[in-house]
């Protein structure tokens, strides 16, 4: 199989996961135990997300200046700093960091 020919494949399976979305009544999801599980689901997702990128060098893992950022983030985040001003603060650790290497 080709490169294409797995874009292709994929793309047409993640259209019909989204059509088949459609097909789910509503009323199943206003039931409190599926809605509880997308929200829990969307939180692990991005845990995962951030963990993998934070931590992953290919099949390697990788402790380095993205680490203490991320936990500055967190903690920032923790006392509610706008947005803007933790991926300033973050880059600004990374790169002191990496600056100091």
């Amino acid at each position: 199989m080709t490169l294409w020919q797995i874009i292709i494949a994929a793309s047409i399976a993640v259209l019909a996961l989204k059509l088949a979305g459609y097909l789910v009544p509503p009323a199943l999801l206003q039931k409190p135990t599926p809605s509880r599980i997308a929200d829990l689901l969307t939180v692990a997702l991005l845990a995962a997300l951030i963990a993998v990128q934070t931590l992953g060098n290919g099949q390697a893992l990788t402790v380095d200046a993205r680490v203490p950022a991320v936990i500055v983030a967190a903690g920032l985040f923790a006392i509610k700093t706008p947005f803007i001003v933790v991926v300033i603060v973050a880059a600004l650790v990374a790169a002191g960091l990496r600056a100091l290497t």
